[in-house]
């Protein structure tokens, strides 16, 4: 057995990442680094990220699915599919519900790195394909209407705030973790997967 590190980075435009400044909405955010981790050493490691949901993909119960693809560079470290534990009246609610456990996974495993001794290279690089939800949690002045959301609004915004993660949008036909929320025809599976399961 070789562990063999990827350390080729994807290169994303910084114009994805517009940066705004969150002091008046979440001035005291920031992401918490243990006191008692060890002093990184070795090359950075960059975080990229895909969520996404199919909104009531569930034909008996209407619930949705959650997917997420977490790669270190280039290298795919973990991946979470599961069904959500409600039923979303629409797409922005269960992508916001998808993009909190997404969050909730980054954070934990960013910490787990920390208290490796791997340098992170920046944010996560987050990438969803619901252009609302990441309007509203990268844009301070955005405001959410429904009130049932507003845990997972608040946590992807607080996340984004304190330089944990940063949100750009991903067309759909893009996303690859479309791939762990929908049925598809082989070949359109064969081209989300096989960038990161076949080589």
């Amino acid at each position: 057995f070789k562990l063999v590190v990827d350390d080729t980075y994807i290169l994303y435009p910084e114009s994805d990442y517009p940066t705004y400044d969150w002091e008046e909405f979440y001035g005291d955010a920031k992401e918490l680094i243990p006191e008692n981790a060890p002093e990184p050493l070795g090359q950075p490691v960059q975080m990229n990220v895909f969520i996404d949901s199919d909104h009531a993909g569930d034909k008996l119960t209407r619930r949705s699915h959650t997917g997420v693809l977490i790669f270190l560079n280039r290298a795919l470290i973990t991946w979470f599919t599961k069904k959500q534990n409600g039923v979303e009246g629409g797409a922005f609610g269960a992508e916001f519900m998808a993009g909190m456990h997404g969050h909730e996974l980054i954070k934990a495993l960013r910490y787990k790195l920390r208290m490796l001794g791997v340098p992170l290279d920046g944010p996560a690089n987050v990438r969803m394909d619901n252009k609302s939800v990441v309007t509203n949690s990268t844009i301070p002045e955005s405001c959410l209407k429904k009130k049932c959301h507003s845990i997972a609004y608040h946590y992807i915004r607080e996340a984004v705030a304190s330089g944990m993660a940063r949100i750009a949008w991903e067309p759909t036909a893009s996303n690859l973790a479309d791939a762990l929320t929908k049925f598809q025809g082989g070949l359109q599976r064969l081209r989300l997967c096989g960038d990161f399961l076949l080589q």
